[in-house]
């Protein structure tokens, strides 16, 4: 025997040899030549969706351009939750697992927020910032400081008003406590 790595054709014949199981012409890992992979399931070369043997047509295995996320009730997860904790022998929970498509992190999960009572928690979360609360007293503020500047505003206004008047009566030579005007500041 060579030492290193074997050939395909090596390992069949060396096995296939001493067993007798072995049909002629295939090797321990399937017919010859397909390298362990599994069989196509539509004609090559044949019309897509197609399958073998008549079979029902395959569905588009084209992937979408965006990829989804699973979002999961909190009555599929109860389920689920009910139907593993019914499971007595090896192996069932991971079929269930395997059958359903989930991860036994995401079990686990569900898992603690079940024995903690939280069943809100078992539905699927809102992503993305969550809304502060509204402050009773910040629509009376926002009121506040609209008529703070309206009157910041008015009051500006009446300076410039003042400020001019002073330089007219400057200009005119006309003093603002003269008697003549019958105003006095």
């Amino acid at each position: 025997m060579k030492e290193g790595r074997m050939t395909e054709k090596e390992r069949s014949d060396e096995l296939g040899a001493s067993n007798p199981k072995v049909k002629e012409g295939t090797t321990p890992f399937g017919p010859p030549g397909n390298g362990g992979e599994r069989s196509e399931t539509e004609f090559p070369g044949g019309p897509k969706g197609v399958a073998r043997h008549g079979g029902p047509p395959l569905p588009d295995s084209e992937v979408s351009a965006k990829a989804t996320r699973r979002r999961f009730t909190a009555k599929y997860k109860l389920r689920i939750l009910e139907e593993i904790d019914g499971c007595t022998e090896n192996g069932q929970i991971g079929s269930i697992l395997r059958r359903e498509g989930l991860y036994s992190s995401s079990v686990s999960k569900w898992r603690e927020q079940r024995d903690k009572g939280i069943l809100a928690s078992l539905k699927p979360k809102t992503r993305g910032r969550k809304p502060q609360a509204v402050n009773p007293l910040s629509r009376r503020l926002a009121q506040v400081e609209r008529e703070n500047e309206r009157l910041k505003k008015k009051l500006e206004k009446a300076e410039t008003i003042i400020d001019f008047q002073k330089k007219l009566s400057d200009m005119l030579g006309i003093s603002p406590s003269d008697p003549e005007n019958g105003k006095s500041s």
